[in-house]
């Protein structure tokens, strides 16, 4: 006999078997109970929650001659013939092949002729929202007035596709995600019955990638015990099969792109490719990780809103700590935008590293939550620096140099600007986190004898600091003392209209009297 999937064997085969669905199961239960069934139901939810299943269920029940518990007794002919799939009062549709209008006019047509056996013909419509509109339109009439014995099950997977007329007409379910908890003692139990030995960090894993669809965890699952028949299924092996890759990195990742680490974010990246791990899995346990790192953050009850460890917890704690709320939101929607990039993208590495080393760039005016996080970093860097700091006592001063330095000779307006004009060879003098206050800041020549350089409020203290620097390293460029004047924009401004209004207005006479002597005739006005 031919392999049966997982996701096939195992499929519920009464109310009791179905996971994550009381509140469903409990109504239909009810409904039979005190006999106030429906002619019409419409099952919602998204795929692999079960409601093919527990469509199929409740026809069985339906039908069932001696049900035991509300629940099929799966002994009498009815069971039998719907478990061997002989039962011809259950007539399954797949409306993604059968959606036309001709269709729906031979249900019109058999629903005339009550069941041979049993109660009810159930009619149970898959992806009934791929019908047609004429096939909706045939199908209006016989959906409000059925015969007693005819029930429709419509299942769906995008209710808002159906037209109001055909929801008005049917009880409305709809079905959840079933949780990583349910999904994994459910699984766990599977996979003792199947003599598979498995990691409860994989069953884990496997249950968070599935979003809330068993029918995906048994398909990967299924994948992972043919690949590694008769061995243990460890997380490694898990994310070797779908192509990700372990929590670690996402740790890595985080911590380049706060650090704004271009240079480690491309070497990650790189890695993931030569390790075959899929990059827009990659992506999406990126984003997962980084609400995490939110939910950490705001989170008063351990594990609670996360299905993690707690030496993970710990380690996620650690990192939010580091790290504005705001900035993370901000990476949410970036990568966010950069998953719905990678669909339509032909290289999807190159779209990842881009969109990485802009974050990792120069932050842009306008973008205030970039600003702060450059700001935090900067001044961490500053921490670490002054705690470097070694200082000389006067006297260990090199006296040959303090004398070469009064020496130099001084800089004049032309060398200034020479300066300003190559600005950029200051800034790669420097490394962070000197390099970027300069980046942040701009060159202006407003007094002969001073070179301005003018920066936001906030980076004027800081500035101060490397000023010896920065006049040090202009006299190694341009071989000229230089007088650095760090200033505010603000105060910047102020002393700009001091200067100006401040020189006197000359008139230049021999201009005025080449102009004057051009108004009259050669030889008519002699100048002395």
């Amino acid at each position: 006999m031919s392999y049966t999937a997982l996701y096939r064997r195992l499929r519920p085969k009464n109310f009791e078997q179905v996971i994550g669905q009381d509140h469903i199961v409990k109504t239909l239960k009810n409904q039979i109970q005190s006999d106030r069934i429906s002619h019409a139901y419409l099952f919602c939810g998204t795929r692999g929650t079960g409601k093919t299943s527990t469509a199929k269920i409740f026809a069985k029940l339906l039908n069932c001659k001696e049900p035991i518990n509300n629940s099929p007794c799966d002994k009498c002919s009815m069971c039998l013939a719907f478990n061997e799939n002989r039962n011809l009062n259950i007539i399954e549709i797949d409306a993604a092949s059968n959606n036309g209008v001709d269709d729906i006019r031979d249900i019109r047509e058999e629903v005339k002729y009550p069941p041979t056996d049993g109660k009810y013909k159930v009619y149970i419509i898959d992806e009934v929202h791929m019908l047609s509109i004429g096939a909706f339109n045939a199908l209006l009439k016989t959906l409000e007035e059925p015969p007693s014995y005819v029930i429709f099950i419509l299942a769906t997977t995008d209710p808002h596709k159906i037209p109001v007329t055909i929801l008005s007409r049917c009880q409305r379910f709809d079905f959840k995600r079933i949780s990583n908890i349910d999904m994994v003692s459910t699984i766990k139990s599977y996979m003792t019955d199947e003599n598979v030995d498995i990691d409860d960090d994989a069953l884990y894993y496997i249950a968070r990638i599935s979003d809330g669809a068993m029918r995906d965890a048994l398909s990967i699952l299924d994948q992972c015990i043919s690949f590694y028949y008769d061995e243990k299924i460890t997380l490694d092996k898990v994310l070797d099969i779908v192509g990700a890759v372990d929590n670690d990195i996402f740790f890595r990742f985080i911590d380049a792109i706060i650090n704004f680490s271009s240079l480690d974010i491309i070497g990650i990246i790189d890695e993931l490719i030569q390790n075959g791990r899929d990059i827009s899995q990659f992506v999406s346990d990126l984003i997962n990780h980084i609400r995490n790192l939110i939910v950490s953050t705001i989170s008063t009850e351990e594990n609670k809103n996360l299905d993690i460890s707690k030496e993970n917890l710990e380690k996620l704690k650690s990192q939010a700590s580091k790290i504005d709320t705001q900035y993370l939101i901000k990476l949410i929607n970036e990568f966010s935008n950069i998953q719905a990039n990678l669909k339509y993208s032909f290289d999807e590495r190159i779209v990842l590293e881009a969109s990485c080393i802009k974050l990792c760039s120069a932050v842009a005016e306008e973008d205030i939550t970039d600003i702060k996080e450059k700001i935090r970093f900067l001044e961490k860097k500053l921490e670490e620096e002054s705690v470097k700091t070694v200082y000389i006592e006067k006297d260990n001063i090199d006296e040959k140099k303090t004398e070469e330095i009064k020496h130099r000779e001084l800089a004049i307006s032309e060398d200034i600007k020479t300066a300003i004009d190559n600005y950029n060879m200051l800034i790669n003098k420097f490394d962070e986190p000197e390099k970027a206050l300069l980046q942040q800041s701009t060159p202006k020549n407003l007094e002969d004898k001073f070179l301005y350089i003018v920066s936001s409020e906030s980076f004027v203290s800081r500035l101060e600091k490397s000023k010896d620097s920065i006049e040090e390293a202009l006299f190694e460029l341009f071989n000229k003392k230089y007088q650095v004047k760090i200033i505010s924009k603000q105060k910047y401004d102020i002393e700009y209209k001091r200067v100006v209004n401040s020189q006197p207005k000359t008139i230049d006479n021999n201009s005025n009297i080449e102009d004057i002597t051009k108004l009259f005739p050669e030889g008519v006005v002699n100048i002395e």
